[in-house]
């Protein structure tokens, strides 16, 4: 029996932050950017967290850098200032933010380490892309590396790296080779999560900081269920 995915505030959840940037371990089924549910999204939330410890009267700064689909969980990166946010946008364009995600399938691909290329259409209608093996009208190429980290008797540990950044893509991609991710209906797993979440999670980032020039490396915790228990023990990620 899995562990519901406690709520917990923003500040037990900030990865890193400094005068231009924060990044947060956002949970499962929470939004980034408002939509048409209404709900409470994570920029408002980190929005309180900085008026509130920086003792703000007026209205927060904060840009939204790169989103991540709402049952997914994992490193979001906001910028606090207009600047940072300009060089941010200017990075994810030319692919210079490297991105790790873990994903938890229950089948094993077709290889311990691969490459998954597909030309990806996005159905508007349904929310929901399409990965097809063959370039057909409208479609866009997407590329993503995969590695199986761990087992067990029925589940696998993809330690996944995006070379694209296509709709859905790692969802799409995944289940176009029978690699379904746990909890992802929508993608054709067999049964949804409690809470609604998936078992795909943006676990690392790594960055020339827009400012600064650091080098950033961020390591997400994975949330606390049974399965990401086991598979977030201590191994050579």
């Amino acid at each position: 029996m899995e562990k519901n995915i406690q709520i917990s505030p923003v500040r037990e959840r900030v990865l890193f932050e400094d005068n231009h940037l924060i990044i947060v371990n956002k949970l499962p089924s929470e939004i980034i950017q408002g939509d048409k549910t209404g709900d409470e999204t994570l920029a408002d939330k980190v929005k309180d967290y900085l008026k509130e410890k920086y003792n703000k009267p007026g209205n927060v700064f904060l840009g939204i850098v790169h989103r991540l689909d709402r049952p997914t969980s994992g490193a979001v990166i906001f910028a606090k200032t207009s600047k940072a946010l300009s060089r941010l946008n200017n990075m994810l364009r030319n692919r210079e933010i490297k991105k790790i995600y873990w994903a938890v399938t229950d089948a094993m691909p077709p290889d311990e380490r691969g490459t998954l290329t597909h030309y990806l259409i996005k159905n508007q209608k349904q929310n929901k892309s399409y990965a097809h093996s063959d370039e057909i009208p409208d479609s866009k190429p997407g590329s993503l590396t995969y590695t199986v980290v761990r087992a067990t008797d029925k589940y696998y540990l993809l330690k996944i790296e995006l070379h694209t950044g296509r709709h859905h893509q790692i969802r799409a991609q995944l289940a176009a080779v029978g690699c379904r991710i746990k909890g992802d209906l929508k993608y054709g797993a067999s049964r949804s999560n409690p809470g609604g979440g998936i078992h795909l999670h943006a676990r690392e980032l790594t960055f020339i900081h827009p400012v600064s020039k650091e080098k950033i490396d961020i390591n997400a915790p994975a949330p606390s269920d049974s399965l990401w228990d086991i598979f977030s023990q201590p191994l050579n990620d």
